[in-house]
């Protein structure tokens, strides 16, 4: 039995989302499975003229020196990798993400939600925009903010709304204030239909909210009728798995009532590969659905091929083998924190300060720009300076939603050696130092 929901989708879905129609052909091909039927339907090739026999991809080892094993992708297998598919993914690949979905989370499979798979998470991140935005709405969006979600927004004619986030993420009371008063604080503007957060190991900040906040902030939804679209690209990449805090999608379950009112995006970039482009959309099925109807009517479906790739992997592994293989992925990445951390601190205690982060890729420096402690602006010294003596970063008004100065920079540890970090940050700290005039 599906869960109760008192959301009439009618105020969420956008104008745009609204004409999306279903594809002539795409509409009509779950019909291809019934039994018995003759299909003329699609243009699709002929698999007996793919010049490919089988698709074999070895594995790294675990334990250094243990044999390499082989997967491999053949047969009617390898003619649905090489063949136009579903539009919400392989079968097999979305039943096993589904069946993820409901063990990570602990939300029982009742009918109220589905999960697509996309090219990437950002190409659904984009659609669930085009789905649910009109012209002159307003957005909710934690501030800073990854930049590429505002490149998203860009296109659109939209008020982004800045929620300002600290060293626990998005900040529930200043959320309430906004709404409370946004009237007041924003005059002529649409009330908000949807907060869009990343609530573990955020980027730029690295910052991760705590279940207290994120219950706090989902009660505000439910209050002021809000749709969250959780982006939780780093959910794998929490450095204390044993200890991780539960997603807005577990929680609005936990206590029963209302559901539907999460959207949440992963990603298979930051513990597969980034390369494959593949993530997933995990929500009510009205939404998942307009976004299908995209998929459909654009770009047809993510890459088979790459699911195949990845579908092979994980039935291989289960459950239990691909969260041990993001256990080690996250122990990797705790590494890397912690050397960078503490080469950073080496060169620029009393020049920057910085929370470590609790998840993700990234440190997000606030530089003493100035020697009186009022705010400096990175823009110039990032751009300019910095690449001139040989560091590159990320100056943090590339994160700020509408704009302005910022003393902020990211750095990014993923890559880093400790020799890299040595050699960058002594330059970011001659960087500090010319511009303090010291």
């Amino acid at each position: 039995m599906a869960a109760q929901s008192s959301i009439d989708w009618n105020d969420f879905i956008s104008e745009r989302g609204k004409r999306w129609q279903p594809s002539a052909i795409r509409g009509l091909f779950p019909l291809e499975k019934i039994p018995g039927m003759v299909s003329f339907l699609a243009g699709k090739p002929n698999a007996d003229t793919f010049p490919f026999s089988a698709i074999k991809v070895d594995l790294k080892p675990i334990i250094p020196g243990d044999p390499v094993e082989t997967l491999t992708v053949e047969s009617d297998a390898l003619n649905e990798a090489l063949q136009y598919g579903a539009t919400a993914g392989l079968p097999g690949l979305n039943k096993w993400v589904e069946t993820l979905q409901e063990v990570r989370h602990k939300r029982a499979k009742d009918g109220s939600w589905r999960v697509s798979l996309g090219s990437g998470s950002q190409d659904l991140i984009n659609k669930a925009f085009h789905s649910l935005v009109n012209d002159d709405d307003s957005i909710l969006i934690e501030s800073p903010v990854y930049s590429g979600t505002l490149g998203l927004l860009n296109r659109f004619q939209v008020n982004l709304i800045d929620v300002p986030v600290d060293t626990e993420g998005l900040d529930p009371a200043k959320l309430e204030h906004i709404l409370s008063n946004f009237s007041e604080l924003y005059p002529g503007k649409r009330f908000p239909k949807l907060l869009y957060t990343i609530p573990t190991g955020s980027n730029p900040t690295g910052a991760t909210a705590p279940e207290a906040r994120r219950q706090a902030v989902l009660a505000l939804a439910r209050k002021y009728n809000l749709l969250i679209l959780e982006d939780d690209a780093y959910h794998y990449l929490s450095f204390d798995p044993e200890n991780l805090v539960p997603s807005y999608w577990e929680l609005e379950a936990r206590a029963g009532g209302e559901t539907g009112r999460v959207v949440r995006f992963d990603s298979f970039s930051k513990i597969l590969s980034s390369g494959m482009r593949l993530g997933f959309v995990t929500g009510p099925k009205e939404l998942i659905e307009i976004i299908d109807l995209h998929t459909a009517n654009t770009n047809l479906q993510p890459s088979s091929t790459t699911q195949a790739m990845v579908s092979v992997l994980l039935h291989k592994w289960g459950l239990d083998g691909f969260l041990a293989h993001t256990r080690r992925v996250a122990a990797y990445y705790k590494d890397k924190r912690d050397m960078f951390g503490k080469v950073a601190h080496k060169h620029l205690d009393g020049l920057a300060t910085w929370v470590s982060p609790e998840a993700g890729m990234f440190l997000f420096l606030n530089l003493q720009l100035t020697k009186d402690g009022t705010p400096g602006d990175s823009s110039s010294l990032i751009s300019n300076t910095a690449v001139q003596k040989g560091v590159l970063a990320v100056p943090g008004t590339g994160f700020l939603p509408n704009g302005g100065p910022s003393p902020y920079v990211r750095v990014s540890f993923s890559l880093a050696t400790e020799e890299d970090a040595e050699l960058g940050f002594s330059r970011l700290r001659e960087c500090i130092l010319e511009a303090r005039g010291e």
